[in-house]
């Protein structure tokens, strides 16, 4: 019987969720998504010293600040992830700029303009955005320029929609926050089958397939193998090395969960951005989670900034 995670591969685009080295090379992906956090383990670990040690001394010959640094050391962590793996590598637009449509747009431009200094073309490259209304419009307008986005810390359906109107090429809705949000507000555990946040993949999915929507569903931020089995035949999902590791492990059938209805003609109109914002204000679990997640986006973003002064300036 072959492993889980192979059989899993047959259906679906598997994808890790780490920047890892090792565990890249060992767990061989298509793809690597990285986020704040995952880039502020990546630059502790002893695969990317030297690219540490060599950003800094030039950042100190060159006079440059610490963000400067940062954006630095992020596409030189991108460039080498990008050689391990045969698809793309996620990166990620400061958290602080959630909300500033514009400023977006223009960090956006300067990842794409700094991986292609380095060899590495835009087709290898999504720019990952907070699905916040500011997010999902400049990721509109950046796909109009041929800079495809992958649309993160999604946690309703109505930023699916509103991700699927602007013809965004890929989005993360966040499986495990929304189980850990009801978890703690019921105050119990969910089988797979009854998991809120796999539900709520799962209804993405439908929505996008049956009404013809392009844009890719990539399932994210897992807790356990039993939620990763429940969404099998996902168009991608991005999932940790220990994860990906207990899947290989493993050696049960995996049946198919999600399969695509057969598609028919959009008839919902585009959501306005009222419409959006009284969406998320009606859903308590969403707007809480993506508040908490830009925070913590970004206290790793400042926690990595003054970890670049203390190298600086030791």
């Amino acid at each position: 019987m072959a492993s889980t995670l192979e059989q899993l591969r047959a259906m679906t685009t598997v994808v890790a969720d780490t920047g890892d080295v090792e565990a890249i090379r060992a767990l061989k992906p298509v793809d690597c998504t990285t986020n704040p956090s995952i880039l502020l383990k990546a630059l502790q670990s002893p695969a990317f010293e030297s690219l540490v040690s060599t950003e800094i001394k030039q950042g100190r010959r060159q006079g440059s600040d610490a963000q400067a640094i940062a954006d630095a050391l992020t596409l030189g962590v991108g460039t080498e992830l990008a050689a391990l793996v045969p698809g793309r590598v996620s990166t990620e637009v400061d958290a602080c700029l959630s909300f500033d449509t514009e400023a977006s747009i223009r960090k956006a431009q300067a990842l794409i303009n700094g991986y292609a200094e380095r060899g590495v073309g835009r087709e290898r490259i999504l720019i990952k955005l907070a699905a916040t209304w500011e997010g999902i419009r400049a990721a509109e307008m950046l796909e109009g320029k041929g800079i495809n986005c992958n649309l993160t810390l999604l946690f309703s359906q109505a930023q699916a929609i509103a991700c699927a109107d602007a013809g965004v090429f890929l989005i993360s809705p966040f499986v495990g926050r929304i189980t850990d949000w009801y978890a703690r507000q019921e105050g119990r555990s969910f089988t797979p089958e009854d998991d809120p946040g796999v539900q709520s993949v799962q209804r993405i999915y439908d929505y996008y397939k049956a009404n013809g929507i392009k844009t890719i569903v990539m399932g994210a931020s897992f807790r356990n193998t039993g939620q990763i089995k429940a969404l099998a035949g996902c168009d991608r999902l991005t999932i940790a090395p220990a994860l990906l590791n207990e899947l290989e492990a493993d050696r049960t059938p995996l049946p198919r969960r999600l399969s695509p209805p057969q598609a028919g003609d959009r008839h919902s109109p585009r959501m306005t951005e009222q419409a959006f914002r009284w969406a998320m204000n009606s859903d308590a679990m969403a707007t809480k989670k993506l508040a908490e997640g830009i925070r913590n986006f970004d206290a790793d973003h400042r926690k990595l900034l003054r970890m670049i002064d203390g190298l600086l300036n030791p």
